[in-house]
């Protein structure tokens, strides 16, 4: 019998790397991951993502290390991580102030918001309270609205600029309610609350978080939220498609996104890993304090959410005639 031989295969026109041991499969992850946060550190999306992040990577084996890469509606953030390598080293928590509502104010966004990434899962919601001056005569969302239609274009709201998810908000609460506001932007989140509770104007959208302090101490009246239903956070409150706004639905979204053509056994990987993390308990604990709902959709749900709320923001900012 004819001796198979290297030089043999080689002369069959087999190259030497067909001939070598096939290398080991990396197992994912093998070195540290990065969490995109595409907003400055210390606001609220960046405590969130770094409470996940923990927990993700006490499963993963393998730090998960936030990186802050704020600017532009956070559109620098996601274009970062819509060009990283798709190895499931680079991921990135997102908002709908950027995900839904930049494309349709931003020209010349360098990445497709959708082609661009594979989604993971719609992590959670942060409710957002109507909040107004105490000096505005008003104790209900009806009475409110009520105050506003009597001095059309005079009632003044703040926000956290033009295209946050205050002002859009606020673009929403006057297109269901039938009312006219005066935009006040400001530079932020912080300066926006700060004017509301310098009297500098009279109204605003104010994530719970941040607002149900003011409203214990009396600094606030918060007369209902912006989710669909009541929040588990403050169950008093009305939302406001209860309490005469049909059809209103306006919060603080976040969701998960890996670069597109990042491996499936990756992306179930990830998956799975921040599935574990909303489970665990000492991070639905964290989190609760900061008033977010987890949510932890899966991809399909995700997808579907995405589609309707870009839709949404889409017809506000048309309708109102929006511009940044």
């Amino acid at each position: 019998m004819h001796e198979v031989t290297r030089r043999s295969l080689i002369a069959a026109g087999l190259s030497a790397p067909l001939l070598r041991p096939a290398a080991a499969q990396e197992v994912f992850p093998s070195r540290p991951v990065t969490l995109v946060i595409p907003w400055a550190a210390g606001g609220s999306t960046d405590v969130m993502g770094r409470v996940i992040a923990q927990a993700m990577s006490a499963d993963l084996g393998q730090p998960v290390v936030v990186e802050n890469r704020g600017g532009a509606s956070g559109t620098i953030g996601h274009n970062h991580v819509a060009r990283a390598r798709p190895d499931g080293y680079t991921f990135l928590l997102g908002t709908n102030s950027t995900f839904a509502i930049a494309p349709h104010l931003l020209a010349n966004i360098p990445y497709d918001n959708r082609a661009a990434f594979t989604g993971i899962s719609l992590v959670a919601r942060s409710a957002q309270g109507l909040c107004i001056h105490p000096s505005i005569p008003a104790n209900t969302v009806q009475e409110f609205i009520a105050y506003a239609k009597a001095k059309p274009g005079e009632v003044t709201f703040s926000s956290a600029g033009i295209g946050a998810s205050s002002h859009l908000a606020t673009e929403l609460f006057q297109a269901k309610a039938g009312i006219r506001l005066l935009h006040v932007p400001y530079r932020g989140g912080g300066p926006s609350v700060q004017g509301l509770l310098a009297g500098e104007v009279a109204m605003s959208f104010v994530d719970l978080v941040t607002c149900l302090p003011f409203r214990a101490s009396g600094q606030l009246k918060v007369l209902g939220v912006g989710t669909a239903q009541r929040s588990a956070f403050a169950p008093d409150l009305p939302a406001l498609a209860e309490a005469g706004v049909p059809g209103f639905a306006s919060s603080t979204d976040v969701i998960m996104l890996l670069p597109a053509g990042t491996p499936a056994p990756i992306v179930t990987r990830m998956t799975a890993s921040l599935q574990k993390a909303l489970r665990d308990p000492a991070t639905k604990e964290r989190l609760n304090t900061m008033a977010v709902e987890i949510i932890g959709s899966s991809a399909a749900e995700l997808d579907t959410y995405w589609t309707a709320e870009i839709a949404k923001w889409g017809e506000i900012i048309r309708s109102q005639n929006i511009k940044t």
